[in-house]
């Protein structure tokens, strides 16, 4: 999960190729209908049905905590799964129209070239401090999230004046053409939020969003660490066989998680390994969702200091990563990456799929002054614990080094103490997930990349002049000229993987979740890495 990145991870981009393949995003399903993209008309009718109620609560098993941070502001990590639920943007992606579709706002236009967007927004929409929305509260929201600048509010970075109108009009004025629908989509950052109550968010005891859920309980550090509890004042309405109860079970082993939805104590498991997935796809009491995602593995080589400063030891650890071999094992849990950006996106590089060549690793470590016959290489690492993808490519990896006469010193580490530790350099190799803010590459580049003075996500220490003026290239140039975007993506690509070997890319992951049988509605979503949308859904037992 980010869930190492936002923690992870940390301009703005313009248009973008989205995904290839999709299945259908959160549908509201309330009272009103859901409208269609772009138009605020109801879909469909919702009229009340007389459904069966559901008393019980839905059970979420991430293995990571659930949240760092409760400021919707600056929020970048684990928390976008509870956070979707809670608070609402202007937009929401959908995977299966592969375009924005209403939330917050019901229509919207663009004009001056995409350097003006005006949104129209929903009526009736509550806080749930009590307070109403309007343009002057949306207006507020973002402007705060802006001011703050933390997490993701560099998507905001092409706004230069926020009007509101009317009540319910929103009008923005660019710096530069960028799809403001698209970037108010966003899993980070983009959150609507009552600013009054912002400086009473942080110890989780309530929220100030619009969303159909609201905080309930949250004890930082238990088992059962966050619950959340239906927002009666919902502007979609409810109907008796949705969820009105959720919790988060923090559950670090991926044989527990399976153990306990198969007696029915959970009933989302958002990974399981390869065995287990199969295993669940035959087991009573349990389905099993599969679909490509926008999410990729990167191995992070302390490029500032320790042993892998020299270039020629992070190229060889580049090269001694058995890339096929590792994608053969996780049996469909990952396809092999070509460059940083993963296919379906603008920015992807067909042709730089990694191969592991020990020949070539061995010549660059003899010339560093390590090897079979020289000094031992000690290498320390740092990964997620409770994922056993990551455990596996550990494994893998520690054993191919072994022959070069390299020992990998692996630990296994909760997020929040992986984090701390990345952010003071305290380790030779950091490995994370990423995955996009909203359906764009920019996001690997401006958070992963680019130089900091104080490392975030920049967890390989990479500071090069060079990259970081392509960087800031790139959202306008992703607006104007996709061709060129397209090349500039290619060289930084290069520039970043071969010439400073300042990540690996081992492989794409495919998202494989297990749920329970008896719950109707589910559709992942890869624009929201393991976010499940709880409103969509109904128990059905």
């Amino acid at each position: 999960m980010r869930w190492h990145k936002r923690l992870l991870v940390a301009g703005v981009a313009g248009a973008v190729a989205m995904a290839a393949s999709a299945c259908a995003g959160g549908q509201v399903r309330g009272a009103g209908g859901t409208p269609k993209p772009g138009t605020g008309q109801p879909a469909e009718s919702n009229a009340a049905t007389s459904g069966k109620a559901n008393d019980a609560t839905f059970v979420y098993a991430p293995n990571l905590d659930v949240v760092t941070d409760w400021d919707p502001a600056s929020s970048y990590s684990n928390e976008i799964i509870a956070m979707s639920n809670i608070y609402e943007g202007l937009t929401r992606y959908n995977a299966e129209s592969r375009k924005p579709e209403p939330r917050l706002a019901t229509e919207w236009t663009s004009a001056a070239g995409g350097k003006e967007w005006t949104f129209k927004l929903r009526p009736g929409v509550k806080f749930h401090t009590g307070a109403t929305l309007d343009a002057a509260a949306a207006k507020k929201a973002i402007e705060r999230t802006i001011k703050v600048n933390a997490g993701a509010a560099y998507i905001w970075g092409s706004v230069k004046t926020i009007e509101a109108v009317d009540a319910s009009t929103l009008r923005f004025a660019l710096k530069y053409a960028a799809p403001l629908d698209l970037i108010a989509s966003s899993g980070y950052a983009a959150h609507i939020y009552d600013t009054s109550v912002a400086d009473e968010l942080k110890d989780g005891k309530k929220d100030a969003g619009t969303g159909p859920y609201t905080v309930d309980t949250w004890q930082k550090g238990k088992e059962t660490e966050l619950t959340l509890k239906a927002f009666d004042g919902y502007w979609g309405g409810w109907k008796p066989e949705q969820y009105k109860k959720v919790s988060f079970r923090v559950t670090p082993e991926i044989t527990t998680a399976w153990q306990l939805l198969q007696k029915g104590e959970v009933n989302f498991v958002p990974r399981l390994n390869p065995q287990l997935f199969a295993q669940a796809g035959m087991t009573e009491g349990v389905r099993t969702s599969q679909r490509p995602s926008f999410q990729n593995l990167l191995l992070l080589p302390n490029t500032a200091g320790g042993p892998m400063k020299d270039v020629k030891v992070r190229q060889a650890l580049q090269l001694a990563v058995d890339y096929d071999g590792l994608v053969a094992a996780l049996k469909g849990a990952g396809q092999k990456a070509s460059g940083l950006v993963p296919q379906g996106l603008l920015g992807h590089a067909s042709g730089m799929e990694p191969k592991q060549d020990l020949a070539r690793a061995q010549e660059l470590l003899n010339a560093a002054g390590y090897g079979p016959d020289l000094k031992e290489l000690k290498l320390t690492l740092t990964y997620a614990q409770g994922d056993e993808d990551q455990k596996l490519l550990v494994t893998l990896l520690s054993s191919t080094l072994k022959r070069l006469n390299v020992t990998l010193q692996a630990k296994p580490m909760a997020w929040n103490a992986q984090w701390d530790l990345g952010k003071k350099q305290g380790q030779d190799v950091f490995v994370m997930y990423w995955y996009p803010d909203y359906p764009d590459a920019y996001s690997w580049f401006l958070n992963v990349f680019k130089s900091a003075d104080k490392p975030q996500f920049n967890l390989s220490y990479l500071k090069n002049a060079e990259v970081d003026q392509a960087i800031d290239a790139l959202p306008q140039l992703t607006a104007t000229d996709a061709m060129a975007a397209e090349q500039a993506y290619a060289a930084l690509q290069k520039k970043i993987i071969q010439d400073e070997a300042a990540v690996a890319v081992p492989y794409v992951q495919t998202y494989q979740r297990a749920l329970s049988a008896g719950v109707e509605g589910y559709a992942d979503n890869p624009a929201y890495p393991n976010v499940v949308f709880f409103y969509d859904l109904k128990s059905t037992g």
